[in-house]
């Protein structure tokens, strides 16, 4: 089993309740990871998305290994029958195959590089260990999503709903820099898994891979989303169709007080780091309806439960529970 995508989830309800279960009771499986090693693979930053899913691998009582390629690691080439005579020391093939010795399921973290759409759309990087390695691959933000934070995000929206059918708002913010569009792309996906009344509310140029949103409602209107809204979910990013650029920095998009009275004493929800008073108000990010920081708590849940589905398929677990069942006579 690899968790690649939120496509990877079969059951979204199931897959929340047996979260919350192990927020309950985070060290009930402690034996579970025993003599189970992660590799965390990461060539990009991270903060929540590092230290959540190493304290969920200590909450299996796995071992955990980090690596980070930003300053690490041999520069690794991906290309099929590249003439390796330039920058790259390592062929991904080789480094795949190797680390997989080394641990029983590889996480990696690789975001998109805003150039060259086509090449972050093929997730070079994830399909590379995809390809060659030889144990599951669990992706801890590629190009075009963050599959643990959109379950994170689900479990979060469970949580606090106080109705079967919420009414949830993507919004798009102005931010300095270009940003990836991946977790929105994940956010839109698990939405579409929900009942629920969904928005997706950006300027226009803003539009996201038409691929994922499908059929989602979009208003051009912030204000207008807002009407009504049950969660606010507050992401930057850059254009996909202009790929990659800034078309829009208009401070009028950033989320304040005023427009958060236009919902249903709506929480506020961002998956962190976010820039205050560009993204966000502190009027709103300190308040009570938000929920940012139990949204990152979350993390670990969502991460654990993906783990832990993954080590009860491994097949060397699979056969110590069949050598346990024969010793006792099951």
């Amino acid at each position: 089993m690899n968790y690649i995508s939120v496509q990877n989830i079969d059951s979204l309800s199931e897959w929340v309740k047996a979260a919350l279960k192990i927020k309950k009771k985070p060290l009930k499986n402690k034996k579970l990871g025993k003599n189970k090693t992660l590799g965390m693979l990461f060539f990009n930053p991270s903060l929540r998305t590092r230290l959540s899913t190493q304290k969920a691998a200590l909450n299996l009582g796995m071992n955990v290994m980090v690596m980070n390629f930003t300053n690490e690691g041999w520069t690794l080439e991906f290309e099929d029958g590249a003439i390796m005579n330039q920058g790259a020391s390592e062929h991904i093939k080789e480094a795949a195959e190797v680390v997989s010795q080394y641990c029983d399921i590889i996480a990696v973290r690789a975001f998109a590089g805003l150039v060259d759409k086509e090449k972050d759309n093929a997730e070079t990087v994830l399909a590379g260990f995809l390809k060659f390695a030889t144990v599951p691959i669990v992706n801890m933000e590629g190009c075009t999503g963050h599959p643990l934070q959109a379950l994170a995000d689900a479990i979060t929206i469970e949580e606090h709903k106080t109705k079967h059918r919420p009414k949830v708002v993507l919004s798009w913010a102005p931010h300095p820099k270009a940003l990836p569009q991946a977790v929105a792309n994940s956010f839109v996906e698990m939405m579409q898994l929900q009942d629920s009344d969904f928005v997706i509310t950006h300027p226009e140029g803003y539009e996201l891979n038409p691929e994922i949103t499908k059929n989602s409602v979009i208003e051009y209107d912030q204000n207008k989303a807002f009407e009504n809204a049950d969660f606010i979910y507050t992401k930057n990013w850059s254009s996909y169709a202009d790929y990659g650029k800034i078309t829009n920095s208009d401070p009028n998009w950033t989320v304040t007080a005023e427009k958060m009275a236009l919902t249903n004493n709506a929480k506020f929800m961002h998956c962190l780091p976010v820039r205050r008073n560009v993204i966000v108000t502190d009027e709103v990010l300190d308040s009570d309806n938000s929920i940012v920081i139990e949204q990152a708590n979350n993390r670990t849940y969502a991460a654990q439960l993906v783990l832990q589905k993954i080590l009860s398929l491994s097949p060397s677990l699979s056969k110590g529970k069949e050598e346990k069942k024969k010793k006792n006579g099951k």
